[in-house]
């Protein structure tokens, strides 16, 4: 076997700059943050906080090579005392050799207090620009003075186009084109959930189970990770007959019903923030004036989802399904909105009311404008505030 076949595909598959990063276009692009830190050249100590699988490390390693710096990593999961105070003594040595020490802690939300604080002179002092990654959110996980001399950067879930973009890479690089099937394709993507290092894992492994002349199949490619991925193309009847029931089944107060949809829809590796984003509107078109809070909630949801992430976004949007779906609900507001909008395509013109029309000047005040209108609530003008011809219910 070749050498370079021994090392994983995702190591192999790992960019070398920013340029070759994808799916974090707002942090690497020509005005993203990681772009500007590494091209000032200033040292700088990060908190790098996304989802598996988005690229923390692989951005640690860029960074430090694009500033020519020392670039020593640790695990916090297996990390000792002594392999920090050994860490420490390297970055003396590069000091005086005017050599810039870089030290990525991978999972950092696994130190202590007492070892996160250990850090925090060394970090003062410029001896070490630290790089830590977590999957949790650092505001609970790592402590507030290490928070206060880092920035902390949030990665964002890779998307599906993505991820596919990086199979299609790992496709060419191991001249499999001729040899995978486009559903095996779409079913890697699906089964990611965002995860680069998944897809190319299951990628790998698929690869390595078919022989001479057979192609890497969606069938391979579930054998390889293990498990079965439901059927459902997400531009086919499937996507959207799967995402009508479920809307109807929270329309109807049948939460049973609805989390079976949402569970189907996530094994298949649906985008979760669009179930999200369909919450919403389901927030104010079903459930609107009867419960104002579910708006706020459906929208909590949404940001909650992009923090978080998969597979743990799941309970998220099972908690705002069983409520959307208990809640009270009133079309109310929703009817109103279409019958608004058909007055506005039927009297487009309509003059605006003088009694109703803003008098900042003298002249517009001997003209009529704002006529016998007070300023209190709930004022009802005996005119009225729609045009005259304009009808009401």
């Amino acid at each position: 076997m070749e050498e370079s076949k021994r090392v994983p595909l995702a190591e192999r598959m790992r960019p070398k700059t920013l340029d070759e990063v994808i799916g974090q276009e707002k942090l690497v692009g020509t005005n993203g943050t990681l772009r500007k830190i590494v091209e000032a050249r200033e040292p700088v100590s990060l908190i790098l906080w996304g989802p598996p699988g988005t690229g923390k490390t692989t951005l640690a390693r860029i960074i430090a090579s694009e500033m020519t710096a020392d670039f020593i990593e640790i695990s916090a999961v297996s990390a000792k005392k002594a392999d920090v105070e050994t860490v420490i003594e390297r970055a003396r040595q590069n000091w005086n050799l005017k050599i810039r020490t870089i030290l990525f802690v991978d999972e950092i939300h696994r130190f202590n207090k007492a070892q996160q604080d250990a850090f925090l002179p060394h970090v003062e002092s410029g001896l070490i620009s630290l790089i830590g990654a977590t999957t949790e959110n650092p505001s609970f996980e790592v402590i507030a003075p290490l928070i206060s001399r880092s920035r902390v950067i949030a990665l964002e879930q890779l998307d599906h186009a993505a991820i596919a973009k990086i199979i299609e890479r790992a496709i060419k690089l191991e001249k499999l084109e001729k040899k995978i099937t486009e559903d095996a394709i779409e079913t890697l993507t699906r089964l990611a959930n965002g995860d680069a290092r998944t897809a190319l894992g299951a990628l790998e492994v698929a690869a390595g189970l078919i022989k001479n002349r057979q192609k890497i199949t969606s069938d391979t490619v579930e054998q390889a990770a293990g498990r079965k991925l439901p059927r459902y193309d997400k531009k086919g009847d499937g996507h959207y007959d799967t995402i009508s029931a479920f809307i109807k089944s929270m329309r109807a107060g049948d939460d049973q019903a609805a989390l079976y949809y949402l569970a189907r829809m996530v094994a298949a590796g649906e985008d979760p923030k669009f179930i999200a984003r369909r919450m919403v509107i389901f927030a104010s078109e079903d459930v609107g004036l009867a419960g104002n809070g579910a708006l706020n909630l459906a929208t909590s949801a949404f940001i909650a989802i992009e923090r978080v992430g998969m597979p743990e976004g799941g309970i998220i949007l099972s908690h705002v399904v069983v409520a959307l779906s208990r809640a009270k609900k009133s079309r109310e507001s929703y009817d109103l909105w279409g019958r608004a909008q058909q007055l506005a395509e039927q009297f487009p013109d309509a003059p605006i009311p003088l009694h109703v029309r803003n008098a900042p000047t003298k002249l517009m005040q001997d003209l009529g404008y704002g006529k016998d209108y007070k300023w209190q609530a709930g004022f009802e003008h005996e005119k009225g505030y729609l045009p005259d011809e304009v009808p009401r219910d």
